[in-house]
C-alpha cells in the first residue's frame, strides 16, 4: 500500500462525496468541486446467476457480506438515486473516524459501468461499515498477542434493515464506538486535522537544554507551540512573546502542562524528552490519533461495567465501577524486549503474601548463573528445577498478586520497587503489571464484602499466603493506547515505547514519523520481579 500525506486516504478518482452545495473536505484538506452523481443501474432483477458471478469478481474478504446482503434483497437492485445521495452523506463522516471516504467510494467510477454498479455500490458500502465497526486491519496481524473481545455486528442485515428504513447515515453514525473516550479523541483528531491544515505549529530546532529562567532565541517558537496545543491560551501568548526571550514562570506553568499531557517529567526543564515531543509536527499528531481510532474500534462496544483496564503505552490504570473511572494508579508495565500483550481476561481472586515462582527464562537468563549466595540472599530456593522465591516483605510481587485467568503468566501484582513509580517511563518489567497502591487497591476491590476484606487484612497481618475470593469476576483489560483524552479534556499523547504505531500505520500505509521514547532512569529500579 502507498503511503499517504495524511490520513488514510488517496484519491482514486474525481470522487464526488456529496450534493452540488457540500462537497466533502478529504484528507489532503482540499474541497473537489462536487459533480452531478448518475445513479447505478441494476444487473437483471432476481437473476441470481448474475449477481453471484459479478459477486465472485469482488476481492475475497468481501464477498460474503455482499452475497448475504443480496439473498436478504431477493437478489435485486437496490441503490436508487435517493439511496446513493443517502450514502453519500453517510460518507461525509469518515473524516471524524480518521478515515478518507476516497478510500472506499469513487461514486463516478461506480456508475460508470451500469450493468456492475449496484454489487460495487454494495461491496463499497460493506467495506466503509466494515472499517468503522471493526477497523480497516485485523489487530492479530499488527500485534504479536492480541486477546480481547472483538465488536460483532450483523452488518448484511444492518445495511439492509437501514436502506428500508431510509436511516443509512443514521446507522453509519452507530457503527463505531461511541463511548466517551473515542467520541472525545474523535474531536481531537478533527481539531490536529485543522491545525495541520493551517500550517500546524512552528517547528522546535533542537539544541543546548533550556533551564526555567533563561533566555533562548526558540522561547517564541515554544510559546507558538503552546498557543497551538492550548496548553497557553492566545492572549497570554502574545504578551508573552512582546515581554522577550526569557523562559518565565508563566510559560513554564504552560510548559509542565504540555509535558504532564505528553507523560514526561513536569519539571519545566526543556531536555531531551520533551524537545523530543516539541519536534512532533501536527500532521504526525493527527496521524497518531488515527491510529489510536483504529485500535479502539476493534474492540466490543459494551466492556464490563466493572473493569480494570491497563494502558500500557502510558504505564497507568483506571478502575471503573458501574460504567464509570473511579480509582486510577500508575503502573509499571512490559519492557520493549518483554512487552505487556494486549489481553482482555477476568480474574476472581486475590492472593495475599503470594511466593513467586520464576518462570524458566529469568531465572536461566537472571538468577541461576549468579550462584547459591545470590539465592539465600533473595530468599530463593530450587525445588524440581524451579526457582521459587518465598514471600516477604523484599518478595518480587510484593504483599498481593492478582490472578488473572489463561493470561499467559501475565498478571498484577505489588512490587517493593517503588521507585519505578516515580518515573516517567515505566515500561521495565518482564511482562507483568506492577500496580502503585496495591494493598489499597485490593482494599478497594474488596470492600463490597466486609468478611473479605477482613480475611485479606488478617492474612496480611501474620503473613500467610493466603487465596481470597473477589466474590465476581472483574474484568481486567490490557490495551495500547498512545493518544488519548486525558481527565482535562485535553488529547494526551505517548510515545510508541512497543513499535505498535509504527507496525500498524505501515499496515494501514500511514507515514508517520513520532519522536524516539527517552528513558529517564534505567538504572534507578533494576530487579528482576516479573
Amino acid at each position: 500500500m502507498n503511503r499517504r500525506q495524511l490520513g488514510f486516504g488517496i484519491a482514486t478518482s474525481a470522487m464526488v462525496a456529496g450534493a452540488a452545495n457540500s462537497a466533502h473536505a478529504s484528507q489532503f484538506g482540499r474541497r473537489r468541486a462536487a459533480t452531478p452523481t448518475p445513479a447505478p443501474q441494476a444487473v437483471v432483477v432476481g437473476n441470481k446467476d448474475a449477481y453471484t458471478a459479478q459477486i465472485s469478481r469482488l476481492p475475497a474478504a468481501q464477498q460474503n457480506d455482499v452475497r448475504v446482503f443480496y439473498d436478504l434483497q431477493g437478489w435485486k437492485s437496490v441503490w436508487t438515486p435517493q439511496q446513493v445521495q443517502a450514502l453519500q452523506r453517510a460518507s461525509r463522516g469518515a473524516e471524524k473516524n480518521g478515515l478518507s471516504a476516497s478510500d472506499y467510494f469513487d461514486f463516478v467510477g461506480l456508475a460508470a459501468d451500469p450493468d456492475s454498479a449496484d454489487v460495487r455500490t454494495t461491496a463499497a458500502a460493506m467495506a466503509y461499515a466494515r472499517t468503522l465497526s471493526n477497523g480497516r486491519v485485523s489487530p492479530e496481524t499488527v500485534e504479536d498477542l492480541w486477546e480481547m473481545e472483538k465488536n460483532v455486528v450483523d452488518l448484511p442485515t444492518g445495511l439492509s434493515n437501514a436502506l428500508s428504513q431510509n436511516q443509512l447515515p443514521q446507522w453509519y453514525d452507530g457503527l463505531s464506538p461511541q463511548d466517551i473516550g473515542y467520541t472525545n479523541l474523535s474531536a481531537g483528531y478533527l481539531r490536529y486535522r485543522r491545525l495541520s491544515r493551517n500550517g500546524g505549529w512552528p517547528a522546535f530546532r533542537p539544541g543546548p537544554g533550556i533551564e526555567p529562567g533563561q533566555s533562548d532565541n526558540r522561547i517564541p517558537a515554544l510559546i507558538d507551540r503552546m498557543v497551538a496545543e492550548g496548553d497557553l491560551n492566545a492572549a497570554d501568548g502574545a504578551r508573552l512573546k512582546a515581554e522577550g526571550l526569557v523562559y518565565g514562570a508563566e510559560l513554564q506553568t504552560a510548559v509542565r502542562g504540555f509535558q504532564s499531557r505528553h507523560g514526561l517529567l513536569a519539571d519545566a526543564r526543556i531536555g531531551t524528552g520533551t524537545q523530543r515531543s516539541l519536534s512532533a509536527s501536527a500532521d504526525d499528531r493527527a496521524r497518531q490519533i488515527a491510529l489510536n481510532l483504529e485500535r479502539r474500534r476493534w474492540l466490543k462496544r459494551t466492556p464490563s461495567p466493572e473493569r480494570i483496564e491497563v494502558n500500557t503505552a502510558a504505564a497507568i490504570m483506571v478502575y471503573w465501577k458501574d460504567g464509570r473511572p473511579v480509582h486510577s494508579n500508575r503502573v509499571v508495565c512490559g519492557s520493549p524486549e518483554n512487552q505487556t500483550p494486549s489481553l482482555e481476561k477476568p480474574f476472581a481472586s486475590v492472593v495475599a503474601n503470594p511466593p513467586w515462582y520464576v518462570p524458566a527464562g529469568i531465572a536461566r537468563r537472571e538468577i541461576l548463573p549468579n550462584g547459591p549466595g545470590y539465592l539465600a540472599a533473595r530468599n530463593m530456593y530450587i525445588q524440581n528445577g524451579q526457582v521459587i522465591q518465598r514471600a516477604g516483605p523484599t518478595a518480587a510481587l510484593g504483599y498481593v498478586k492478582f490472578e488473572l485467568r489463561d493470561s499467559y503468566a501475565i498478571f498484577l501484582h505489588d512490587t517493593p520497587s517503588k521507585e519505578a513509580f516515580n518515573l516517567a517511563t515505566r515500561q521495565r518489567s518482564h511482562g507483568c503489571v506492577r500496580v502503585q497502591g496495591a494493598i489499597d487497591f485490593a482494599r478497594l476491590l474488596l470492600s463490597p464484602d466486609p468478611t473479605l476484606l477482613n480475611q485479606f487484612n488478617a492474612a496480611l497481618d501474620n503473613r500467610n499466603t493466603q487465596r481470597i475470593q473477589t466474590g465476581r469476576e472483574i474484568t481486567v483489560r490490557l490495551l495500547y493506547w498512545t493518544a488519548f483524552v486525558d481527565g482535562q479534556q485535553r488529547v494526551a499523547f505517548r510515545e510508541d515505547v512497543y513499535k505498535r504505531d509504527q507496525k500498524l500505520a505501515e499496515a494501514l500505509g500511514i507515514a508517520v514519523t513520532l519522536p524516539v521514547p527517552v528513558d529517564d532512569g534505567a538504572a534507578v529500579a533494576q530487579d528482576i520481579g516479573p
